[in-house]
């Protein structure tokens, strides 16, 4: 099992249901990439309770969710890689993508600025 395509479907299914909240089972991969989605404001708050699981509050803005479409681009069975001059833009900068480098979890913008590349996680916009 894929514990990032998990999230994902989690989230745009709380989404869907118009949820105020989801709880994750904890990892430290999926806190560092909800983190990154706090910090470019599509989701409200993170909390985590004892290390166990993950409350993720959602975002919405005059009742529509902050979060469109979310996309897991790098699979168990297909890797995608790619150079800081090759980091997609998500709907001409409308969106963004999640990396994974050696400098920790990053947005696409913060990569290119680094000039850091590494697997594309996911995109969302």
């Amino acid at each position: 099992m894929n514990s990032i395509a998990d999230m994902t479907t989690i989230i745009r299914n709380g989404y869907l249901a118009r949820k105020r909240s989801v709880d994750l089972p904890y990892s430290k991969s999926k806190n560092d990439i909800a983190k990154k989605l706090l910090e470019i404001g599509f989701l409200e708050a993170l909390e985590s309770k004892d290390k166990k699981t993950l409350k993720i509050l959602l975002r919405y803005n005059n009742n529509e969710p902050a979060i469109k479409g979310i996309e897991l681009i790098s699979k168990p069975s297909l890797r995608v890689y790619a150079s800081s001059k090759a980091i997609p833009k998500v709907l001409s900068g409308l969106g963004e993508v999640v990396i994974s480098t050696n400098k920790g979890i990053l947005t696409g913008a913060e990569a290119r600025k680094m000039k850091s590349g590494g697997e594309l996680i996911l995109k969302v916009w």
